[in-house]
């Protein structure tokens, strides 16, 4: 009888707690990209452009070369997504952004849903 109580309660509240949990790394996601949007704007400030894809978020901790005016860094570390990945970038963006900042989810594959989806500048709240 115990056992059978404990696994009621767990089917009642397992979903309620995942649920929670793909919350929490939404919203971490969505506040480590406006961190990187906010770097990005003052590395844009000092250098009249953004990093090219090639020089990546990296341009934001260390100075690509060629940079007079960079007054970095801009962060203090390579930020990662809450599965332990580096984000993504992209210049230009494709998605409607002047630059694409993004995670592609715990499968760091394209597509999906739940945690396997991607993340962005452009569908975060």
């Amino acid at each position: 009888v115990v056992v059978v109580v404990i696994a009621l309660l767990g089917a009642m509240i397992g979903p309620t707690l995942f649920k929670k949990v793909q919350q929490a790394e939404q919203t971490r996601v969505a506040q480590d990209i406006r961190v990187i949007e906010g770097a990005l704007k003052f590395y844009r400030l000092d250098n009249y452009r953004y990093p090219t894809s090639s020089q990546g978020l990296e341009a934001l901790i260390t100075n690509p070369g060629g940079q007079d005016n960079w007054s970095g860094p801009y962060l203090e570390k390579a930020p990662v997504d809450p599965w332990g990945q580096p984000y993504n970038y992209e210049n230009p963006g494709r998605r409607g952004k002047e630059v694409d900042i993004y995670t592609r989810g715990v499968d760091n594959q394209a597509g999906g849903e739940g945690s396997n989806a991607d993340w962005g500048n452009w569908n975060i709240k």
